[in-house]
């Protein structure tokens, strides 16, 4: 058991983050990996994954986290991992990455698609998918028209493309003018699960996050959130609520445009830039996850209060970390 862990964690640092090391050989260093091995002893971990230093501070500080005093942290290849405990739940928190074999727990903030909601709810999708992903279709071919390379297997019409010609300024008759831009059809991502045939892939779009993970979240519908900034204070007391889909790209999304259409067409409500690819890499290990996102501003504007992510942004990751802890105090019991 002992070296399997050994392994699953050298695979952790290595393979899904994508490093190097500086030996020569390109072998973890053995300082790294007498900690690893001590670390893994302790173990399984909960890991929590969080994109930015604003988000990690107020975990950090909060009086249930508790450091672990033989080993605080491991710093590897530009990455800080700090082992504690959060209520009776050993973790591993770390910014943008994956952590250790026993589940995952990504939090943050994100932009919003869905109108009736506001700036620090805090939601639970229970799907994610990366929206990033496109076959750009040349102009002059359709719906009804093969991608290209589609008839090999690596593009599908399957998930729904954007049509750009029905984001086009209207005429002075109102008549329908195409785009050179044509259309562009969402794809999924390729994965090659642990439980799969090796080097046989594996399409995924959306990812559901672990059933048991997302029935509990059900617990923290009436947790009670911070509403204010000093004295500027939100129209009403934030939420928390489980919503059906998030979605992430590389892509920062401030047009209304847009926005309506990824909840339009997708029903997404939370939009980042890194849930996905946690979602992804948990699906590819089959590893338990979940993603708690508190809403720092209507992506696009579009009432009083939509934009202020400046102002807001720092109670939305309050609310996310109010809801993360009581989520995890509620796994532990």
């Amino acid at each position: 058991m002992e070296s399997h862990l050994k392994m699953v964690l050298v695979v952790f640092f290595v393979l899904v983050l994508g490093i190097s090391t500086r030996t020569v050989d390109g072998a973890v260093s053995q300082s790294t990996m007498k900690k690893i091995d001590r670390m893994n002893r302790k173990g399984p971990y909960l890991g929590i994954i969080v994109p930015n230093s604003f988000e990690l501070t107020p975990l950090l500080q909060s009086a249930s986290f508790v450091t672990d005093q033989k080993l605080p942290s491991l710093d590897f290849s530009g990455r800080r991992f700090r082992f504690g405990r959060l209520d009776n739940q050993s973790v591993v928190i770390a910014m943008t990455g994956l952590s250790m074999v026993k589940g995952v727990v990504h939090y943050g903030i994100a932009g919003n698609a869905d109108p009736q909601l506001q700036i620090g709810d805090v939601t639970i999708p229970q799907y994610w998918a990366h929206t990033g992903l496109w076959n750009w279709q040349r102009f002059g071919d359709g719906p009804d028209d093969l991608l290209s390379l589609e008839s090999f297997g690596d593009y599908t019409r399957d998930v729904g493309y954007i049509k750009f010609s029905e984001f086009n300024n209207k005429t002075e008759t109102e008549k329908s003018v195409d785009n050179f831009l044509n259309n562009a059809w969402y794809q999924p991502e390729e994965i090659f699960p642990v439980y799969g045939t090796p080097e046989i892939r594996q399409h995924a779009f959306w990812v559901p996050v672990n059933k048991k993970y997302f029935a509990l979240a059900q617990q923290l519908l009436d947790l009670k959130l911070q509403s204010c900034v000093n004295t500027t204070c939100l129209p009403r007391a934030p939420i928390v609520v489980r919503v059906h889909r998030g979605i992430s790209a590389n892509v920062f999304v401030d047009n209304s445009a847009y926005r309506q259409f990824l909840n339009s067409k997708f029903n997404a409500t939370a939009i980042d830039m890194e849930s996905a690819a946690v979602a992804l890499v948990c699906k590819q290990q089959k590893t338990p996850f979940i993603v708690i996102r508190a809403l720092s501003d209507l992506a696009g504007g579009g009432s009083s209060v939509s934009n202020e992510a400046s102002t807001f942004a720092s109670l939305a990751a309050q609310n996310a970390v109010t809801v993360v802890l009581k989520f995890i105090s509620l796994l532990s019991s």
